[in-house]
């Protein structure tokens, strides 16, 4: 299963996080740096669409390790709270398309 490791101790704030997930996901430069953006940019990691460095194969799974989670939870909770929220919100997404949920988030 591939991984992506967000670093949860240099995260303090939203800046942080689009910043640590730009890179550890390999968004475009245009990415717009919201929840939106994250959504869009992660919403089609089967297909060719280049928003991600990861393209998953069929029914194979994302997992997003999120290390430190507690020193992020202390520092922003709310990010925590909304990745998983947005999380949840993708894989609905891919069910409504026929297709098996495309990320695991895993908090460390």
């Amino acid at each position: 299963m591939p991984s992506a490791r967000l670093n949860g101790e240099i995260i303090t704030g939203w800046d942080s996080f689009h910043t640590e997930c730009a890179e550890v996901f390999g968004f475009p430069e245009f990415y717009g740096r919201n929840m939106n953006a994250w959504i869009d940019c992660l919403s089609y990691l089967r297909d060719e669409d280049g928003m991600s460095k990861f393209r998953l194969k069929e029914n194979e799974v994302l997992e997003i390790e999120v290390l430190h989670s507690e020193k992020l939870r202390q520092q922003a909770a709310e990010i925590i709270e909304e990745l998983e929220f947005c999380v949840t919100a993708i894989n609905e997404r891919y069910e409504d398309y026929g297709e098996k949920p495309a990320l695991k988030l895993t908090l460390r």
